[in-house]
């Protein structure tokens, strides 16, 4: 859950925004005054004059949202050099302010050595090889880029890879999940929002926030019919705030990705022809994790020592049947199922000790054909047929929980895509204890 200081000097008010935020979703502590010691943050909301003073030094290492009661345009602008996120008159709602937030917690990743050691592109298959050939050649260029694939097959350490080896590396890399943003606030957190009046206030889109570096859409087949038209002006070099008339230059690298099918979507009329091929300058297709048999080994020992360091575990290994159960395993979740077996295991296992296939939960599961890939049979036109045919097949097995991880994605979003595919959960049936609390 994302953290968050509220510093008001307005008792009443700070209270009540806090509360707000609450109600939202959000962890939020208040408070009236600046504190000595910030720790575990992600954010900091504040009234302008209780932080003008030190908003250089809180900016640079906290996210930092300013809220004026009165507040002018040099103001503003003086704010945002000094590494304020936004700038917000008071009134606001609440809303509003937790889409700055969103906005002010969104990550950039900048070329130096942790991104090396974060996001490493692990593998010595041939299709691996190729892909960091290719990531070479095209990441120094400013060609956009869409990146297919299954969900969990690593898209994002693509995207975050190409930004890292460009010229552009010293800018941000500002990443979202089209999916996630209700589509009727889409166009004004990409492209910003303009005060055209009272009720509206003036606002930075995530477009603007990636000036001078790259912007990495995630689920791009998600975006709306008016944000895609909104997205081709962009790629011809210029942005129009929501609810301005005019337009402004921008500098900014297009990186998109998506799990389904978008030469289907194009031709069933989904997504716009001329967008696509504006994308579509260079395509990394990523394979799913069980057509890589000769790094799924390699992937799971760099994530056992990563791991294991995390939580405190010395000296922890595979036995060789856990290897061998993990070659012949489907891995629908690709490798994000991968990480969270590895990471349950660990959790699971003494130090100085060999890993076994029960303490990666997959034996048990193993037999189950989930091996359907719908990029290449003919009877499924996407990887959504893909989802509606393992849920169907397994949702009497296995628990929403379990349906997720092998899927690859949370909770949240397997009940998203089955109010949208129409996919209606089953009554829940009576549980016994789960294996991992007998055990443990």
């Amino acid at each position: 859950m994302t953290n968050i200081l509220v510093i008001d000097s307005n008792s009443d008010r700070g209270t009540r925004l806090a509360e707000s935020l609450e109600q939202l979703g959000l962890s939020t502590t208040f408070t009236t005054a600046l504190p000595d010691v910030m720790q575990n943050l992600d954010c900091l909301v504040a009234i302008s004059p209780l932080v003008e003073e030190k908003l250089s030094e809180l900016t640079a290492r906290v996210p930092v949202v300013v809220m004026a009661e009165r507040g002018t345009i040099p103001d503003a602008v003086a704010a945002i050099h000094r590494g304020a996120e936004d700038y917000l008159p008071l009134p606001i709602e609440p809303e509003h302010l937790v889409a700055a937030i969103e906005r002010a917690t969104t990550k950039s990743q900048i070329k130096d050595d942790l991104a090396v050691t974060q996001f490493p592109l692990i593998g010595s298959s041939e299709v691996m090889s190729e892909v960091k050939a290719n990531i070479t050649k095209v990441g120094p260029t400013d060609s956009t880029v869409i990146i297919t694939g299954q969900s969990g097959t690593g898209k994002e350490v693509i995207a975050r890879a190409l930004h890292a080896s460009s010229n552009r590396a010293g800018a941000p890399l500002i990443t979202i999940n089209c999916a996630t943003v209700p589509g009727n606030l889409i166009e004004a957190e990409l492209f910003g929002l303009e005060s055209y009046d009272t009720r509206t206030t003036q606002r930075r889109g995530l477009i603007e926030a990636a000036e001078g570096g790259t912007l990495f859409l995630d689920e791009i087949d998600e975006l709306p019919a008016a944000a895609q038209a909104r997205l081709l002006q962009v790629l011809k070099g210029e942005n129009r705030r929501v609810g301005s008339s005019a337009t402004n230059p921008v500098d900014v690298r297009i990186i998109s990705a998506t799990h389904r099918n978008i030469e289907e979507l194009v031709k069933g009329e989904q997504f716009r022809e001329d967008l696509y091929y504006r994308l579509n300058v260079f395509n990394f297709r990523l394979p799913p994790l069980h057509d890589r048999e000769t790094d799924v080994i390699e992937i799971a020992r760099w994530l056992l020592t990563r791991t294991a360091q995390r939580l405190g575990k010395l000296g922890l290994s595979f036995a060789p049947d856990a290897e061998q159960a993990m070659l012949t395993y489907a891995w629908p979740g690709n490798v994000r199922e991968l990480e969270n077996a590895i990471e349950r295991a660990v959790i699971l296992s003494d130090s100085n000790t060999a890993i076994t296939p029960q303490a990666l939960a997959i034996e048990a599961t193993s037999p189950i054909d989930v091996t359907i890939d719908a990029t290449q049979s003919g009877d499924l036109t996407s990887l959504e047929d893909y989802f509606v045919k393992f849920v169907q097949q397994h949702q009497d097995q296995l628990t929403e929980t379990e349906l997720a991880e092998k899927l690859g994605i949370s909770r949240k979003s397997l009940w998203e895509r089955r109010q949208r595919l129409n996919i209606p959960r089953r009554k829940t049936r009576k549980r016994g204890r789960r294996q991992d609390s007998a055990s443990s």
